[in-house]
């Protein structure tokens, strides 16, 4: 059976975005990026505000901003990686919306990230918390280069 991989990620600002493409373009892998149903402003990203859509989010941990489209087939995935920007120390409240959408029992889930301070611990956990019965692959934080050289090994291709 041909092992296929799909890199499912949430991206705020583009830099999780040109991770998630780096590695897809490395191992050939499908790539599914987490829209929003309705799209963030940059007003709604100001986490300076505690008013902002980001802030209020994130402050409600049962908080489950809607999708905009789901994943078509994702029977067909042996293994998902899942990238998103660390907020407030875990991933953004979207990002479970996407673990809580679909069956991963018995598939292997990865998760990266991309911060501007925080490590991937505390989102790692939270991540595998969202799906226990997944068979989960420590994932790692990728900021700068790199996420080529790491995707290949972590798949061993």
């Amino acid at each position: 059976m041909n092992k296929k991989t799909l890199i499912a990620y949430f991206s705020a600002s583009g830099v999780t975005a040109r991770v998630a493409k780096e590695m897809a373009d490395a191992v050939g892998a499908d790539l599914y990026e987490i829209c929003p149903a309705q799209p963030y402003t940059s007003a709604d990203l100001d986490w300076m505000d505690k008013k902002s859509r980001s802030t209020v989010e994130m402050n409600d941990p049962d908080c489950r901003p809607k999708i905009a489209k789901p994943v078509q087939d994702m029977g067909q995935y042996d293994t998902v990686m899942i990238g998103f920007p660390v907020w407030w120390y875990v991933e953004p409240r979207i990002v479970d919306t996407f673990l809580e959408s679909y069956d991963f029992f018995g598939k292997t889930l990865i998760a990266f990230a991309t911060s501007g301070g925080s490590g991937i611990g505390k989102a790692e956990d939270s991540v595998k918390a969202h799906c226990p019965a997944a068979n989960w692959v420590k994932g790692q934080l990728l900021n700068g280069s790199g996420a080529a050289d790491w995707v290949k090994r972590v798949l061993n291709r």
